[in-house]
């Protein structure tokens, strides 16, 4: 039987441990923003956050809203964790698709800025006040843009990822 579960959420809230959680569990992984990767590798762009904002916008705005998950899609396979849904269009497209759920993930902001600062990705904030200002920008009501707020307030289920990596499955563990 079909299964998909969709992932959206705050940035370093535990989406990614989220996923690993379910690829354990011999679901598949899929991410949005390796398909924006891809552009960006083609175009010879750095692998930031803010390329991969306006990379996955430009995108949006010249194939359509759903795109990114209309690609996932073509290649997602029977059971299948979908990272990094960040777009209304997106979460509207797969919940057209058979036993699919989409889970939020959250978690209080001071604790998802330490974590962002420890996993050493090119982060753009440098500090929690630039963290809150990137997210807000990242909370948009344009179509085309990242509107990770609405995707939230669409899922199925809100995780909140205030504990430790256990807890986080414990809460998990449900939806397998």
């Amino acid at each position: 039987m079909k299964k998909y579960i969709g992932l959206t959420g705050t940035n370093a809230a535990g989406k990614g441990e989220t996923a690993a959680f379910f690829q354990e569990h011999g679901f598949s992984y899929f991410s949005l923003s390796d398909l924006i990767r891809k552009e960006l590798k083609k175009r010879g762009w750095e692998d930031s956050r803010d390329n991969l904002i306006k990379t996955g916008n430009e995108l949006r705005e010249k194939y359509g809203a759903d795109i990114l998950a209309r690609r996932v899609m073509e290649e997602a396979g029977e059971k299948a964790v979908i990272d990094s849904i960040r777009n209304i269009r997106e979460v509207e497209y797969l919940k057209t698709q058979e036993n699919f759920i989409l889970l939020a993930i959250d978690a209080p902001v001071e604790t998802r800025y330490k974590r962002s600062k420890k996993r050493g990705r090119k982060e753009s904030a440098s500090s929690l006040k630039e963290f809150i200002k990137k997210e807000t920008e990242e909370f948009s009501n344009s179509e085309t843009r990242q509107q990770i707020k609405k995707c939230m307030e669409m899922a199925d289920f809100l995780i909140i990822n205030d504990g430790t990596l256990e807890d986080l499955y414990r809460k998990l563990k449900r939806f397998l």
